[in-house]
């Protein structure tokens, strides 16, 4: 297994085993999430990245092994301890009925009030903030049922913002946004890594945007991690044929530098069979 080094973390996974039911799905996995970088969890469908982010988060209990958050176990820590700590972006969050975008992402300080208080300015400077950086501020008073999937995607993220939390893991952020706000979107989240400090895990599907802005990339395949680490260690043809059965170059931009993964055509495999993976 690839790896370029061992990280600081305040989230780790050890001898993780877990699934839905009878099934396992992520079998003896070790875990640290490196702290202030931004890390890509990457592989096919049914490879376990969700499970694995879902049990980071304390959404799924383990069979067996235990994450750890500030060196305790996840499932000691108080909701309230947790959501302090983590924000978490699943995939396809549904808002309830009739809220507008401003009420969506206040839900993110929730973790903050009580039965006592209530919004506060710091609280109001966090959902603005928010807004604005996710660039949703124009719709504050418009309901979110009214947004298009890709607005809505953004009124999320801005929720999670406005939680604070130093550890952020999103399920696959970018679903619904076209590829000029996905790559405004991972500007944003490279940003809060590097100058903010923050430390996220975000599950991609686009290889090559991941390479481009990932610190370190963790390829997993049948519930296990196989490879992680820098673009430059990970992202190799040999890799992307293991985890994804994928033939092809990998060259790197001359412009940005970055990696870029370019598929063989079929039609330049003469005499090979095409498979569509599935």
């Amino acid at each position: 297994m690839t790896a370029s080094f061992t990280p600081v973390s305040r989230l780790k996974a050890e001898g993780l085993k877990a699934g839905y039911g009878e099934r396992t799905v992520l079998d003896g996995v070790d875990f640290s999430v490196p702290e202030g970088r931004l890390t890509a969890l990457l592989g096919p469908n049914g490879s376990g990245k969700s499970t694995l982010l879902k049990t980071l988060a304390r959404t799924i209990v383990p069979s067996f092994g235990k994450v750890l958050l500030d060196g305790v176990d996840i499932h000691r820590h108080s909701t309230r301890d947790v959501a302090r700590n983590l924000g978490l972006l699943p995939q396809g969050p549904e808002a309830p009925e009739g809220l507008t975008v401003r009420e969506l992402v206040s839900l993110g300080r929730s973790p903050y009030q009580s039965f006592w208080r209530q919004n506060s300015r710091e609280d109001e400077t966090a959902v603005t903030e928010a807004m604005e950086r996710t660039d949703v501020a124009q719709f504050a008073d418009r309901s979110v049922d009214a947004l298009s999937g890709g607005q809505r995607q953004r009124c999320w993220i801005a929720l999670v913002l406005a939680q604070q939390t130093d550890i952020i893991l999103l399920d696959e952020p970018t679903t619904y946004l076209d590829l000029r706000v996905q790559v405004g979107l991972l500007e944003l989240l490279s940003s809060l890594a590097h100058d903010s400090g923050r430390t996220l895990l975000v599950v991609l599907h686009d290889l090559n945007l991941a390479a481009a802005y990932a610190d370190e990339l963790v390829m997993m395949r049948d519930g296990q991690i196989l490879h992680r680490g820098t673009p430059d260690e990970v992202f190799t043809p040999s890799n992307l044929n293991q985890v994804f059965g994928l033939d092809a170059n990998v060259i790197r931009d001359a412009e940005s530098s970055t990696l870029v993964c370019v598929p063989r055509r079929y039609s330049s495999r003469a005499g090979e069979e095409r498979s569509w993976g599935v």
